[in-house]
């Protein structure tokens, strides 16, 4: 084999290697020789059919299997030879080898990993803000879950229902007359003022009593995922079957036993130790993003754009499918902002994992094996499926590693830092995040499969699915520059040090969508608690 480098500029390289016609036909030769023996043809006896005669049976596929093992010999041989590390999948472009006596002549294009700088690792000055937990943060917590464990009891026959009153009702929607699929229930419960139904509906339930008929008339969004009802006007036939009135659970010891604990106290020690690792969560997101800007602001080095387009391929696809249609028309300024955002956070990907592997930080297989067990966790029935997924793709595996394998280099950074520490007050330690969050680094696709289209199934607001960052709002494209560290602000591509061709196959497919249910059940099952607003807005990306 011969090759010649055609390219070599910046981190792009191109190379035209050339493979002789004899090493192709001594390939061709061995395979023959390999398969003889059980090839079978009727006139000869097991294993004695002439080479030539499989030649010219065989002769066209063995040489087309021969060719590709050169050609991967050759590629491999030529990573090695000139210590080439792909960002991606090199292209590979054949000319020439199918027929007998032809030499093969392969374009090999790529882009490489950079020679990433020694980081100063020791010392690094940061600031960290705590805040201690104080009675009033417990009591907060104690009221939210007092608020959650309220109950509701009959109101008087002829009480007309208002916000924060729940209502039992049957319904039965049409839109143009005709009904259409999810929109009939019954026995369905909604606190009027929770936001869960679409815009204008629970506004036409306050008044009524029980034992009243009323026909609700709504508009679906505009962006409502089922095209035959996005945008158009629909009615909706309640009949009420109850109201009820909210009774606010009391905060005493039966409070607490009732929940399962021996006192009080011992659920404001619970709350306490929760509202302490929340406000430790806001400390770390604060420092981890302090490091990350050090560490941002002191390497500056060429990183591939052929990652820096794929992370932008996949921060703008989010983007955009958290937008409204209003808000996508003005988008296409803030390109240019989301693509230094990419860029930055390959080479902080980039960086960290060379900061890890030249200083021994490792995932263990122990950490590895719980990490695909809380994945295959999300797959219930289908564990060993999503088990066998990851042992048997490398990307796939290194992609659910890399997060972990941040956290740690993190760690390890944080734990040779001059940290000083600064308390503050919830609040100040909140505005410290927001002040820095004034670009969003992520958005999350709005929707989800499973939906039915009663009349709550409002697709005009935010869902909190636990997905890590929330749509984000759109912030001034002179400031998107500044969007720089988030908790994800890398790439499993770039902290893993790996090159992946392409989009790695998903796990074992989801349980099926379930069928329609009544609203009720299916906007609890999936979070749907949000207020209503007319358009989906974009929350700021958490960092």
């Amino acid at each position: 084999m011969t090759a010649t480098e055609t390219l070599n500029d910046g981190l792009k390289r191109a190379y035209e290697l050339v493979i002789g016609s004899d090493a192709i036909a001594a390939k061709v030769d061995a395979a023959i020789a390999q398969v003889a023996p059980q090839v079978r043809m009727p006139g000869f006896r097991p294993g004695k059919v002439p080479g030539n005669l499989i030649r010219k049976m065989h002769g066209p596929s063995l040489r087309r299997e021969a060719l590709q093992e050169a050609v991967n010999e050759a590629v491999n041989r030529l990573m090695a030879d000139k210590g080439l590390r792909p960002a991606i999948q090199p292209q590979v472009d054949l000319d020439g080898g199918l027929n007998d006596g032809e030499d093969v002549k392969i374009s090999v294009s790529l882009e490489v990993l950079p020679d990433v700088p020694d980081a100063e690792v020791e010392g690094i000055a940061l600031e960290r803000l705590t805040v201690e937990v104080s009675d009033a943060e417990v009591e907060a917590s104690l009221k939210r879950l007092a608020e959650g464990q309220k109950s509701f009891e009959d109101a008087p026959a002829k009480h007309k229902a208002k916000e924060g009153d729940l209502v039992v009702m049957d319904y039965a929607g049409t839109a143009d007359g005709v009904a259409f699929e999810g929109g009939t229930g019954e026995a369905m419960e909604i606190e009027l003022g929770s936001g869960r139904l679409i815009p204008g509906f629970e506004d036409g339930l306050v008044g009524v009593k029980a034992g009243d008929s009323r026909t609700v008339k709504v508009t679906f969004p505009a962006d409502y995922p089922a095209e035959n009802l996005a945008g158009k006007d629909a009615q909706f036939a309640v009949t009420v079957t109850a109201v009820k009135l909210a009774k606010e659970a009391v905060v005493d010891e039966s409070f607490a036993t009732n929940l399962g604990l021996d006192s009080l106290d011992k659920l404001k020690e619970i709350l306490k130790d929760q509202v302490e690792s929340e406000l430790n969560g806001l400390t770390r997101t604060y420092l981890k993003r302090k490091l990350l800007d050090h560490l941002a602001a002191a390497h500056s080095f060429d990183v591939p754009p052929s990652m820096v387009d794929a992370e932008f391929q996949q921060i703008w696809a989010q983007v955009e499918a958290s937008a409204s249609d209003e808000e996508k028309a003005g988008m296409e300024a803030e390109r240019g902002d989301y693509g230094r955002i990419a860029e930055r956070r390959v080479r902080l990907g980039l960086l960290l994992s060379d900061i890890g592997q030249k200083n021994g930080v490792q995932v263990t297989q122990g950490e590895m094996n719980r990490l695909v067990a809380q994945e295959a966790a999300r797959y219930p029935g289908q564990e060993r499926e999503v088990q066998k997924y990851f042992a048997e793709n490398a990307i796939a595996a290194a992609q659910l590693r890399a997060p972990l394998f941040e956290e740690k280099v993190v760690d390890f950074l944080l734990g040779k830092a001059s940290i000083t520490d600064r308390q503050v007050s919830r609040s100040e330690l909140e505005a410290a995040i927001e002040s820095e969050d004034e670009t969003p680094l992520s958005a999350l696709p709005h929707g989800a499969p499973g939906h039915v289209h009663g009349p709550d199934c409002d697709h005009g607001h935010d869902h909190d699915h636990d997905h890590g960052a929330k749509p984000a709002k759109k912030a001034a494209p002179k400031k998107a520059v500044k969007a720089e560290a988030a908790e994800d602000a890398v790439t499993a591509e770039a902290v893993t040090g790996e090159a992946v061709a392409e989009e790695a196959p998903k796990p074992a497919k989801k349980p099926a969508a379930r069928k329609a249910a009544a609203p009720k059940e299916e906007a609890a099952a999936e979070g749907e608690a949000d207020a209503p607003k007319k358009a989906p807005a974009r929350k700021k990306a958490a960092k």
